[in-house]
């Protein structure tokens, strides 16, 4: 009777327990389809966005492959603002040669008045904030220049060879320390020395 009472126990426990296990496969089962489900899903959505790219990138395509109708008034607006700059910087230009040429002028009138017109044209060096010790003890004798629009150190000083005084680009910027040869100021005065007044 032991060994009745023990299978049958056994075979209900087998009954009972291979439900349970269909249980536990049907929600492994559940799940794996839940997951499938999402997969497929997802797949959906990255087909449509591929389809949808492939589409941008064929209009892109059909763009660049058209002529370019749509740009030319685009380019002639661009001429236009262009041609319009360029007569902008000519006129400048223009003013500039003005500028050099009047300055010039002064210089050919400073240089050719009488001598006493000259002697008192003729500076002592510049201030002491413009020189070096060596300058203010040995004062140079020379000429103040107003820099000009458009003006170079060596501009400067083949203008002054061409009226008489012997003069350097080396010999102004000795003169004037501190003085940028390459960013020159409109209006500021420098110091033209003038190697042969004694």
């Amino acid at each position: 009777m032991r060994k009745i009472l023990l299978w049958l126990f056994i075979l209900t426990f087998t009954v009972c327990a291979a439900p349970a296990q269909d249980a536990a496969t049907q929600q492994q089962i559940d799940k794996l389809s839940g997951q499938f489900q999402d997969l497929l899903e997802t797949q959906a959505a990255q087909t449509r966005r591929l389809d949808a790219m492939q589409k941008e990138i064929g209009d892109l395509r059909d763009k660049l492959n058209q002529p370019a109708a749509a740009n030319d008034s685009a380019s002639a607006d661009d001429l236009k603002k262009l041609a319009a700059q360029l007569q902008e910087i000519d006129r400048k230009r223009q003013a500039d040669n003005e500028q050099i040429l009047k300055t010039i002028e002064k210089l050919g009138k400073v240089s050719s008045g009488s001598s006493a017109h000259k002697s008192s044209s003729v500076v002592s060096s510049p201030s002491s904030t413009e020189t070096s010790n060596s300058n203010a003890v040995n004062p140079q004798k020379g000429y103040e220049y107003p820099i000009a629009a458009g003006d170079t150190v060596a501009a400067i000083a083949k203008a002054y060879r061409a009226q008489g005084v012997k003069v350097t680009t080396a010999q102004i910027l000795a003169a004037n320390p501190g003085l940028n040869p390459n960013s020159l100021i409109v209006g500021k005065k420098i110091f033209i020395p003038d190697p042969n007044a004694k």
